[in-house]
Protein backbone atom coordinates (compact mmCIF):
# COMPACT_ATOMS: atom_id res chain seq x y z
CA UNK A 1 0.00 0.00 0.00
CA UNK A 2 2.75 2.25 -0.45
CA UNK A 3 2.03 3.88 -3.37
CA UNK A 4 -1.39 4.77 -1.73
CA UNK A 5 -1.32 7.99 0.18
CA UNK A 6 -2.45 6.99 3.87
CA UNK A 7 -3.97 9.12 6.73
CA UNK A 8 -0.87 9.62 9.49
CA UNK A 9 -2.20 8.36 13.43
CA UNK A 10 -2.53 12.04 14.28
CA UNK A 11 -4.94 12.95 11.34
CA UNK A 12 -7.01 9.23 11.74
CA UNK A 13 -7.32 10.52 15.75
CA UNK A 14 -8.70 13.87 14.54
CA UNK A 15 -11.24 12.41 12.58
CA UNK A 16 -12.26 9.81 14.92
CA UNK A 17 -12.69 13.11 17.70
CA UNK A 18 -14.25 14.72 15.45
CA UNK A 19 -17.05 12.70 14.86
CA UNK A 20 -17.15 11.24 17.96
CA UNK A 21 -17.68 15.08 19.13
CA UNK A 22 -20.47 15.60 16.32
CA UNK A 23 -22.39 12.74 18.00
CA UNK A 24 -22.28 13.84 21.26
CA UNK A 25 -22.44 17.99 20.99
CA UNK A 26 -25.11 18.07 18.03
CA UNK A 27 -28.17 16.25 20.56
CA UNK A 28 -29.10 19.33 22.95
CA UNK A 29 -27.26 18.45 26.33
CA UNK A 30 -26.80 14.74 25.05
CA UNK A 31 -23.63 14.99 27.08
CA UNK A 32 -24.97 15.90 30.26
CA UNK A 33 -27.75 13.59 30.68
CA UNK A 34 -25.48 10.70 30.28
CA UNK A 35 -24.58 11.56 33.53
CA UNK A 36 -28.12 10.71 35.16
CA UNK A 37 -31.24 10.26 32.60
CA UNK A 38 -30.64 6.31 31.38
CA UNK A 39 -33.40 8.01 28.26
CA UNK A 40 -29.76 9.81 27.56
CA UNK A 41 -28.15 6.81 26.69
CA UNK A 42 -31.01 5.92 24.00
CA UNK A 43 -30.90 9.48 22.44
CA UNK A 44 -26.85 8.25 22.18
CA UNK A 45 -28.07 5.10 20.33
CA UNK A 46 -29.98 7.62 17.80
CA UNK A 47 -26.81 10.15 17.71
CA UNK A 48 -24.47 7.63 16.70
CA UNK A 49 -26.68 5.79 14.33
CA UNK A 50 -27.08 9.13 12.66
CA UNK A 51 -23.67 9.57 12.38
CA UNK A 52 -23.05 6.17 11.02
CA UNK A 53 -25.14 6.56 8.25
CA UNK A 54 -23.63 9.92 7.32
CA UNK A 55 -20.12 8.60 7.44
CA UNK A 56 -21.38 5.58 5.03
CA UNK A 57 -23.28 8.23 3.19
CA UNK A 58 -20.10 10.28 2.82
CA UNK A 59 -17.45 7.25 1.82
CA UNK A 60 -19.86 5.95 -1.14
CA UNK A 61 -19.32 9.21 -2.46
CA UNK A 62 -15.84 9.44 -1.47
CA UNK A 63 -15.43 5.91 -3.32
CA UNK A 64 -17.66 7.40 -6.09
CA UNK A 65 -15.30 10.65 -6.78
CA UNK A 66 -12.46 8.51 -6.62
CA UNK A 67 -13.63 6.68 -9.34
CA UNK A 68 -14.67 9.82 -11.19
CA UNK A 69 -11.14 10.92 -10.49
CA UNK A 70 -9.46 8.00 -12.59
CA UNK A 71 -8.62 5.74 -9.84
CA UNK A 72 -9.40 1.80 -9.98
CA UNK A 73 -11.46 -0.83 -7.90
CA UNK A 74 -7.97 -2.14 -7.12
CA UNK A 75 -6.52 0.76 -5.93
CA UNK A 76 -9.72 1.46 -3.83
CA UNK A 77 -10.09 -2.03 -2.64
CA UNK A 78 -6.56 -1.60 -1.15
CA UNK A 79 -7.18 1.12 0.58
CA UNK A 80 -10.43 0.10 2.05
CA UNK A 81 -8.49 -2.97 3.14
CA UNK A 82 -10.87 -5.50 1.03
CA UNK A 83 -10.50 -6.98 -2.67
CA UNK A 84 -10.90 -5.20 -5.90
CA UNK A 85 -14.13 -7.34 -6.26
CA UNK A 86 -15.68 -7.20 -2.26
CA UNK A 87 -14.54 -2.61 -3.38
CA UNK A 88 -16.62 -3.20 -6.41
CA UNK A 89 -19.57 -4.96 -5.87
CA UNK A 90 -20.02 -2.74 -2.03
CA UNK A 91 -19.65 0.49 -4.43
CA UNK A 92 -20.69 0.06 -7.79
CA UNK A 93 -23.26 2.62 -9.14
CA UNK A 94 -26.02 0.42 -10.58
CA UNK A 95 -26.87 1.19 -14.14
CA UNK A 96 -29.42 3.99 -15.23
CA UNK A 97 -28.47 6.01 -12.87
CA UNK A 98 -27.83 9.00 -15.15
CA UNK A 99 -30.71 10.70 -16.64
CA UNK A 100 -32.00 10.72 -19.66
CA UNK A 101 -31.23 13.17 -22.00
CA UNK A 102 -33.53 15.38 -24.48
CA UNK A 103 -33.74 18.49 -26.77
CA UNK A 104 -34.19 20.56 -23.66
CA UNK A 105 -32.10 18.89 -21.16
CA UNK A 106 -28.55 17.90 -21.93
CA UNK A 107 -26.35 15.62 -19.87
CA UNK A 108 -22.74 15.83 -19.52
CA UNK A 109 -21.17 12.84 -19.51
CA UNK A 110 -18.66 11.14 -18.67
CA UNK A 111 -17.30 14.05 -16.49
CA UNK A 112 -14.91 13.94 -13.63
CA UNK A 113 -13.45 15.96 -10.81
CA UNK A 114 -10.77 17.25 -13.48
CA UNK A 115 -13.18 18.10 -16.24
CA UNK A 116 -16.37 19.22 -15.12
CA UNK A 117 -16.34 23.09 -13.94
CA UNK A 118 -14.61 23.59 -17.71
CA UNK A 119 -17.61 21.54 -19.20
CA UNK A 120 -20.35 23.25 -16.68
CA UNK A 121 -18.66 26.77 -17.66
CA UNK A 122 -19.11 26.28 -21.24
CA UNK A 123 -22.41 24.78 -21.12
CA UNK A 124 -23.06 27.89 -19.17
CA UNK A 125 -22.32 30.08 -21.81
CA UNK A 126 -24.45 28.63 -23.82
CA UNK A 127 -27.05 28.80 -21.92
CA UNK A 128 -27.67 25.42 -20.35
CA UNK A 129 -28.66 26.15 -16.33
CA UNK A 130 -27.57 23.12 -14.03
CA UNK A 131 -30.36 21.13 -12.65
CA UNK A 132 -29.04 17.62 -10.82
CA UNK A 133 -25.25 16.16 -10.65
CA UNK A 134 -24.29 12.76 -9.51
CA UNK A 135 -20.78 10.84 -9.97
CA UNK A 136 -19.81 11.37 -13.82
CA UNK A 137 -22.50 13.66 -14.70
CA UNK A 138 -24.35 16.61 -14.43
CA UNK A 139 -27.60 17.70 -16.07
CA UNK A 140 -28.36 20.75 -17.47
CA UNK A 141 -31.41 22.68 -19.30
CA UNK A 142 -32.35 25.04 -21.87
CA UNK A 143 -32.51 28.55 -20.28
CA UNK A 144 -32.70 31.94 -21.34
CA UNK A 145 -29.50 33.14 -18.93
CA UNK A 146 -26.36 32.43 -19.07
CA UNK A 147 -24.65 30.68 -15.98
CA UNK A 148 -21.73 30.86 -14.22
CA UNK A 149 -21.20 27.55 -11.56
CA UNK A 150 -18.89 27.23 -8.77
CA UNK A 151 -17.74 23.93 -6.87
CA UNK A 152 -16.45 24.71 -2.93
CA UNK A 153 -15.81 21.94 -0.40
CA UNK A 154 -18.93 21.08 1.30
CA UNK A 155 -20.07 24.69 2.21
CA UNK A 156 -20.24 25.43 6.25
CA UNK A 157 -22.78 27.67 7.50
CA UNK A 158 -21.00 31.17 7.01
CA UNK A 159 -19.47 30.23 3.67
CA UNK A 160 -23.08 29.26 2.45
CA UNK A 161 -24.44 32.66 3.51
CA UNK A 162 -21.32 34.60 2.11
CA UNK A 163 -22.26 33.28 -1.21
CA UNK A 164 -25.89 33.39 -1.42
CA UNK A 165 -25.03 37.28 -0.58
CA UNK A 166 -23.46 37.23 -3.39
CA UNK A 167 -26.37 35.57 -5.61
CA UNK A 168 -24.91 32.37 -5.66
CA UNK A 169 -27.96 29.75 -5.97
CA UNK A 170 -27.18 26.21 -4.43
CA UNK A 171 -27.72 23.10 -6.67
CA UNK A 172 -26.61 20.33 -4.16
CA UNK A 173 -23.87 19.15 -2.89
CA UNK A 174 -22.04 15.78 -3.59
CA UNK A 175 -18.96 14.60 -1.00
CA UNK A 176 -16.19 16.67 -0.83
CA UNK A 177 -18.08 19.25 -3.07
CA UNK A 178 -21.42 22.01 -3.12
CA UNK A 179 -22.27 23.24 -6.32
CA UNK A 180 -23.45 26.76 -6.95
CA UNK A 181 -25.03 28.58 -9.86
CA UNK A 182 -25.80 32.70 -10.72
CA UNK A 183 -26.93 33.86 -13.79
CA UNK A 184 -24.12 36.06 -15.47
CA UNK A 185 -24.48 39.77 -15.07
CA UNK A 186 -25.79 41.49 -17.71
CA UNK A 187 -27.18 38.85 -19.68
Amino acid sequence: MSDIPALTPEEEARIREGIASAVLGAPEGLTESLEHDPLGYLRLVAATRTGAEETSRLLREAVQGARAAGHSWDTIGRLLGVSRQAAQQRFATKGGTVPEASPERRVLTPLTAFNEMAALAEAGLDRWELVDFGPLYHAVVASDLQWEYRRVPLAVAGRKRRLEADGWIEVGGYFPWSYYKRPLKGD
